[in-house]
């Protein structure tokens, strides 16, 4: 491709909860991403074009509830088993009949977790940052710190919800990841939506215990970090998940230096690396 990258082009899909709005720019093999909890599109790539430059076409999209999709009505959730379904619903949207590489973070990377499972076929790859779950119901402890926030939002909006996530960071990081916060949190049309997502995302598990990893035969790419910075995505389950999955290898940042995952142009270079092995790019070709 050229150096000139086309603008984003706007899509929507029909999910089963509602529509799910995203963007797509570039030609060639597909890459879609899937963002964290409480984040939206944006907050994968983190606006690099990397990846379009180099010839992929990235697609990304809010789920439901976030950015501008549209949340889940009363007799309907943000479990991972609905999750996984509005991502089916946008592959048949924007790359029916072809495989994919999913690109993702946190939430995103359970999400794909889940899908791999149940439709491995479908994916060329998988890219899989910042996965905080190890298959096992959450303790009461984590289950009070994604209420707080939820609290904080519900009642005190954005500003609420900073002060609540304000506890115990690192003071080398804090302002930039309270900053971040902000920022994401400012681009939500559902407020609402996020507090109710906050509140049943992490009651949800993507698969029941570590072993099923071990399950997913498709290649996989685990992007971990350390604790000092993003302590809420812990280095010891991304390098368990690395360890688990069958055809996975791991990748972090130098010590010292900022997670991959907060980098778009560092992390797009591991994808696009990914995304070149001999493995990945047969599946992406077929």
């Amino acid at each position: 491709m050229s150096a000139a990258v086309a603008e984003p082009v706007p899509f929507e899909a029909q999910g089963a909860a509602g529509a799910l709005r995203g963007e797509a720019v570039g030609e060639g093999p597909v890459i879609v991403t899937l963002h964290g909890l409480t984040a939206t599109r944006r907050y994968v790539l983190h606006g690099s074009r990397h990846l379009q430059r180099r010839g992929f076409r990235v697609v990304s999209y809010d789920a439901r509830g976030h950015g501008e999709s549209d949340p889940a009505p009363p007799d309907a959730g943000y479990d991972y088993g609905e999750l996984a379904a509005d991502l089916g619903a946008v592959l048949d949207a924007v790359a029916p009949g072809r495989r994919v590489v999913l690109a993702c973070h946190s939430m995103g990377s359970h999400t794909a977790v889940r899908f791999a499972l149940e439709h491995p076929d479908r994916l060329a790859g998988l890219v899989l940052g910042g996965p905080a779950n190890m298959g096992e119901p959450p303790t009461a402890e984590q289950l009070a710190y994604w209420d707080r926030l939820a609290d904080g939002l519900e009642r005190g909006g954005v500003d609420g919800f900073v002060r609540a996530y304000d506890v115990d960071l690192d003071p080398d990081w804090r302002e930039v990841i309270l900053r971040l916060a902000r920022e994401r949190l400012e681009l939500h049309r559902h407020p609402d939506a996020i507090v109710r997502a906050l509140r049943e995302v992490p009651r949800s598990l993507p698969f029941e215990g570590i072993e099923q990893l071990e399950r997913i035969d498709v290649p996989a790419l685990v992007v971990g970090s350390h604790d000092e910075a993003d302590p809420g995505h812990p280095y010891a389950v991304a390098r368990a998940w690395a360890e688990r999955i069958p055809r996975a290898r791991f990748a972090i940042e130098d010590p010292g230096s900022s997670p991959l995952t907060w980098s778009g142009g560092r992390l797009s270079r591991e994808i696009e690396g990914f995304c070149g092995e001999p493995d990945v790019a047969a599946r992406l070709a077929s």
